[in-house]
């Protein structure tokens, strides 16, 4: 086969991947409603009201007080990881009724209503707005991850533009590979029909 007919072949079969790269290389260089799909959700922090006084574990390498709407609330870290305590006995802190993780999370999503709405399910530590976001609390460190239809969203353009097309990583990996080689190949005999006709 003649190698401009090679040229040819190769260029129409890397013409989708090719549409798909620049289609989504738009989209990060605008990055519409990124802050909102990828927030830091924080558990809303109040003033503290009362003094605390302890002494601390030596096994313990960090140790944090807050004071949210379930009360005060100690954490503590060691060689372990983190650990949720009572303030005020130090014993570990239960994890949160149905009430009191709905009364948690609402309070946390408060800032933003139009995106996270209200909590609308539970199951477990996992909670589930009425606009979809799903939200997952870790008591343990009282942090909060959320997901929401706009992340599901972003991160589908993500894997088109990185040719992440089929979720077997092997495979994309290689087709990623395999089209980076013909994008070289294009380059190459690109140039060489151009001198060429000089």
């Amino acid at each position: 086969m003649r190698p401009r007919k090679i040229h040819r072949l190769v260029g129409i079969t890397l013409l989708l991947p090719f549409i798909a790269w620049s289609t989504t290389a738009i989209f990060f260089l605008v990055r519409p409603a990124y802050n909102e799909a990828y927030e830091q959700l924080q558990v809303r922090q109040l003033p503290m009201q009362n003094i605390i006084q302890f002494v601390p574990d030596p096994a313990w390498q960090e140790a944090r007080f807050s004071r949210t709407v379930l009360g005060e609330h100690l954490l503590v870290r060691d060689a372990q990881g983190w650990q949720h305590l009572d303030a005020f006995a130090l014993n570990p802190r239960p994890s949160p009724t149905g009430d009191e993780l709905r009364l948690l999370v609402n309070d946390a999503i408060s800032h933003n209503p139009a995106r996270y709405g209200q909590v609308e399910s539970m199951s477990g530590m996992d909670v589930v707005t009425d606009t979809g976001v799903e939200i997952t609390v870790n008591w343990d460190s009282l942090t909060l991850s959320q997901r929401g239809p706009d992340t599901r969203w972003i991160d589908l353009v993500y894997n088109i533009h990185y040719l992440r097309w089929t979720g077997f990583e092997v495979f994309d990996r290689i087709f990623g590979l395999f089209g980076l080689f013909l994008l070289m190949y294009m380059t190459y005999s690109g140039a060489r029909m151009a001198l060429g006709r000089r």
